[in-house]
């Protein structure tokens, strides 16, 4: 079962990743994209969830889908940090020229 699941969270980290990538490069806004990050943990850690419940037909199986959001959130988490380096990055050379 495990090779099924494993590289169904990695697709599912990669896909959130693209879709912030799409955002970030509509709005330009790194917030937003960490923001989208967010809001597909939810959405990926609930069809992982539902997934593996239906494959394992077991109800302790909801955890991988929280493992899941887990990993999508300290995803989500890293890419805010990096936002607010860049805008601090930004302010700062902004000030001294």
């Amino acid at each position: 079962m495990s090779n099924f699941l494993l590289p169904l969270m990695g697709v599912f980290i990669v896909v959130a990743n693209i879709i912030a990538f799409v955002s970030y490069k509509k709005k330009k806004n790194l917030y937003f994209a960490a923001f989208t990050i967010l809001l597909s943990a939810v959405l990926f850690g609930a069809i992982g969830g539902a997934l593996a419940v239906f494959i394992i037909r077991d109800a302790f199986a909801l955890f991988y889908g929280m493992q899941l959001a887990q990993y999508l959130l300290f995803n989500s988490i890293i890419v805010f940090i990096i936002a607010i380096l860049v805008t601090v990055i930004k302010r700062y050379n902004n000030r001294t020229t």
